[in-house]
């Protein structure tokens, strides 16, 4: 796949420059293909975040918007090649290529099954550019592939999570392809699987149509859940381990545990010297019993997904806070809470009011180094919990 010149030129000069404006420009520029222009210039200016290293190589040509809006980020990609390696590994499901460029760096040969000849086009090309020459393109549908491989080490899929209108689901079995039909010939094919699945979904279900799990990966990028990674093996497993990763710019957050009858959690009487907001992926996890037990925390209601300690927990994979303040929600006990409070940061978990709603009764902007937390405890009080963030 080439771009033509002067579109490449168009496209090196404008770069930076707002795309809906240089749309209205079309006309000015004839020997452009714009709408390749424009697509090219949104991407690139997407891809500078999600894509850093991507964007920051000359030459790469970019997909249409919606293949941009699916492919992994970065650090989800690298995150996903740290758990993979061997000989041959296969991506039936290649789409931008993303993934299939940072895993196969792990692997003697890689092969991208890409159905859409557009995308196998434009694969073939930035492959070609990054150097990843031991990566076999090939334009075919997964459920066809996938029958002329044998011995690979690991096969990759991200299905595809729209049905046929364009409407997202989440389901397994609504996915394309049907990763659960799939299932027996992918594990006569490699000795294990990974599939990417919406962070939406149901992580137990899931397991019970899977089968034979024994890892789950949940991945989030700053506080914000982005993918669930199932592996799955030849093997049942009982037991599924679960891994909690917080991908941060300077560092990761790991919380594993194994997946079963979660037990009783240990529950607060009240707020404590110390507070904790597990990370988002944690809370996709849903293990509050593991939680209290690894950490020595009490939680502080069912339904809250806050923590409270006595003594500190040195790594906590969260926010921590220290308490400075805990009241009631009457007059007086507010105004002693808040003192003379201009703005705090303010999070409600269980609570019946929005961030919006409190912001507006308190009369307090937002920012600062306060950190106001209107929750529920065990026994049904509503608080107000004044803090101030040590991590």
């Amino acid at each position: 796949m080439k771009i033509p010149e002067a579109t490449c030129r168009f496209i090196a000069a404008h770069r930076n420059d707002d795309v809906k404006a240089l749309a209205l420009q079309s006309s000015r520029h004839p020997d452009v293909d714009m709408l390749l222009a424009l697509t090219q210039i949104e991407a690139w200016q997407h891809a500078t975040e999600k894509l850093p290293r991507w964007a920051a190589t000359e030459g790469i040509i970019y997909p249409r918007r919606i293949s941009m809006e699916q492919c992994s980020s970065q650090p989800t990609a690298l995150y996903k090649a740290s758990l993979m390696g061997g000989a041959a590994f296969a991506d039936l499901t290649g789409g931008f290529g993303i993934d299939c460029s940072y895993i196969s760096q792990r692997f003697d040969k890689g092969y991208y099954i890409e159905r859409n000849d557009e995308l196998c086009a434009i694969a073939t090309h930035n492959f070609t550019l990054l150097g990843l020459n031991h990566i076999e393109v090939i334009n075919n549908n997964s459920e066809q592939a996938v029958n002329n491989f044998e011995g690979l080490d690991w096969i990759y899929l991200d299905p595809a999570r729209r049905d046929g209108a364009g409407k997202k689901v989440v389901a397994l079995d609504d996915c394309e392809p049907n990763i659960v039909d799939l299932r027996p010939t992918l594990l006569e094919k490699a000795e294990r699987i990974m599939v990417k699945c919406s962070p939406m979904l149901d992580i137990t279900a899931a397991c019970r149509q899977l089968r034979t799990v024994s890892d789950i990966h949940i991945v989030s990028v700053n506080n914000e859940c982005k993918e669930l990674l199932f592996i799955l093996t030849a093997e049942e497993h009982p037991a599924p381990t679960v891994h909690c990763v917080n991908i941060k710019e300077d560092e990761k957050e790991e919380y594993t545990f194994p997946l079963g009858e979660e037990e009783i959690a240990t529950y607060a009487t009240d707020a404590e010297k110390y507070l904790y907001e597990p990370n988002a992926s944690i809370q996709k996890a849903g293990c509050p019993a593991s939680l209290c037990a690894a950490y020595r925390i009490k939680k502080l209601h069912r339904n809250s997904n806050l923590y409270t300690s006595a003594a500190l927990a040195e790594n906590f994979p969260g926010r921590t806070f220290e308490v400075a303040a805990v009241s009631g929600f009457s007059k007086n006990e507010v105004k002693e809470c808040i003192g003379g409070l201009k703005k705090a940061n303010i999070t409600v978990r269980n609570f019946p009011e929005s961030v919006q709603q409190l912001r507006k009764r308190l009369k307090l902007g937002d920012g600062g180094d306060v950190y106001l937390f209107a929750t529920t405890l065990a026994d049904g009080r509503k608080v107000l919990i004044r803090c101030g963030k040590l991590k």
